[in-house]
């Protein structure tokens, strides 16, 4: 058991993902195939969480597209990540915040950290 966590942290380490949590806006560069070409696409979203440790690890992004909300789950040990560029480091107070969904106008901001440091 000990040696298969062991694994999984080599291959976790080895991402090199930047650091961010719920709150945060990032852009999620993935791979995606059509047919026998392949082009990366952009998904740029606040975090809503992070979820699962090691292999099993996720995360939720959330955009709005027009007037509607769009969520995507993405793994953080999947092949068709590309990249992950953090825009803006998002001060919130909880590890989840799906109280978010039901924000718009103005209520849905998230202030910005000035001094930033997650461990």
């Amino acid at each position: 058991m000990n040696f298969i966590s062991e694994i999984q942290k080599e291959i976790v380490a080895a991402n090199d993902l930047p650091k961010f949590g719920a709150g945060d806006t990032i852009i999620v560069s993935y791979k995606i195939k059509e047919g026998n070409k392949e082009r990366i696409q952009q998904f740029q979203g606040v975090v809503l969480q992070r979820r699962g440790t090691g292999l099993t690890e996720t995360f939720t992004v959330r955009k709005m597209s027009g007037n509607i909300g769009v969520e995507r789950i993405f793994p953080i040990s999947s092949p068709f990540l590309d990249a992950i560029t953090v825009v803006k480091h998002g001060a919130v107070r909880r590890a989840r915040i799906f109280y978010f969904r039901e924000r718009t106008g103005k209520s849905a901001r998230i202030r910005e950290k000035k001094n930033f440091s997650r461990s």
